[in-house]
């Protein structure tokens, strides 16, 4: 099996350089991943966990990437408990609360491995007093500690924060390129590639675990949803209400699954574990549970910007440039001859959802507003008869 920096697609660079830091055992305290939604910064904070906490070490055979030990494996599937994932809980960023309970827990010994991981996505949104609470430790952390943190650009970030971390660009990459790697990676045809890439908001990896879920369960919720859109036209208000509940229903369906793997580890785990080690498997289940959910949520939202997007694509006269390309006779019918200025106004609603949902206003409350927004701004009106 391939070493696991081998899954981080479409960067290269990247690639070669983590793996040198392992082996060469040049690996510093406190990294800065920056680069462009959907460039697998996140993968890559996991690519480097694994490689660090793999039994086998730096010297072993394959630089200590085995990619295939129980630890390894763990760690990919973000289950080890020494591996710890953070975003933002307040509305707009991290919480000075949040911040300090991540350098509480820092202190505390590794619960299986000999060191932990702390990756912290979406660090533009670090304010200065959170950071304050935040910079002696990512300036000395405990010498069994690696923080890994994720951000958009190194602009966007605290300078205080870049200056303590060693930056590690992300390059952008292009649509057709991303497709390739997505094509190579799953097999799908490049129109399904580009379709899922869309669904997942430019992510080459979640489109990868698009494409490959578990009885193309994925696939069949982006059907609903496109069916669904096209219906919005002749569906009178108490129809769009009940059309909201089933979309959400069925994106979130999954989670059931993930709820019931985590109760199995921890009922697998509880006879050894100390009660402090098990509290903190139960709080990196409920992160994971709640970052799963909101993934499921940004694949809705990605694809309703998609169908409109295409939609304007139709309105123009481009039809061979829609990317849902098996509902394109369906998009032909509704959108010849349409205001493409209207659905621009639609797209404008997805991003206020998605700000919404930021906010954490309830999924149920925000999925049914951009219904109702979309059918205003694309058919006017509801059903009236």
């Amino acid at each position: 099996m391939a070493d696991a920096f081998e899954n981080i697609l479409g960067q290269p660079k990247v690639r070669e350089f983590l793996r040198a830091s392992v082996v060469s055992e040049r690996v510093t305290q406190a990294y800065l991943f920056v680069g462009p939604a959907g460039s697998n910064k996140t993968l890559a904070a996991y690519a480097l966990a694994q490689a660090l906490l793999c039994p086998k070490g730096p010297k072993g055979p394959r630089g200590g990437m085995c990619g295939d030990c129980n630890r390894c494996d763990r760690v990919m599937r973000r289950k080890h408990p020494d591996v710890r994932y953070f975003a933002p809980e307040g509305a707009t960023g991290y919480l000075v609360e949040q911040v300090r309970e991540i350098v509480a827990d820092v202190s505390l010994a590794p619960i299986q491995a000999d060191k932990k991981i702390y990756i912290l996505d979406r660090v533009d949104q670090l304010g200065a007093s959170a950071a304050n609470a935040f910079l002696k430790t990512l300036e000395e952390p405990e010498s069994d500690v690696v923080m890994i943190l994720l951000g958009r650009t190194r602009e966007s970030v605290l300078p205080t924060i870049v200056s303590r971390c060693q930056v590690v660009p992300f390059r952008h990459i292009p649509a057709s390129e991303a497709a390739g790697i997505v094509v190579q990676n799953t097999g799908a045809a490049p129109d399904q590639a580009r379709m899922a890439i869309e669904a997942c908001g430019g992510s080459i990896t979640a489109a990868v675990a698009f494409l490959q879920a578990p009885g193309n369960e994925r696939l069949s919720f982006r059907s609903r949803l496109l069916a669904a859109l096209a219906r919005l036209g002749q569906a009178d208000d108490w129809d769009v209400v009940e059309m909201a509940r089933d979309i959400l229903k069925a994106s979130q369906a999954p989670l059931d699954e993930v709820r019931a793997s985590q109760e199995a580890e921890l009922a697998e785990n509880a006879d050894f574990l100390a009660k402090s080690a098990i509290r903190q498997i139960e709080a990196r289940n409920k992160r994971a549970l709640s970052a799963k959910t909101t993934e499921y949520l940004r694949q809705t939202t990605s694809i309703v910007r998609s169908w409109l997007r295409d939609g304007m694509m139709v309105a123009s006269g481009t039809p061979d440039l829609v990317v849902n390309a098996d509902v394109r006779d369906t998009l032909v019918s509704l959108f010849s001859g349409a205001d493409a200025g209207r659905l621009a106004a639609a797209a404008a609603k997805v991003d206020e959802c998605e700000r919404a949902l930021a906010y954490n206003v309830s999924p149920e409350t925000c999925i049914d507003a951009l219904l109702f927004d979309v059918r205003e701004v694309v058919h006017g009106s509801g059903r009236t008869d």
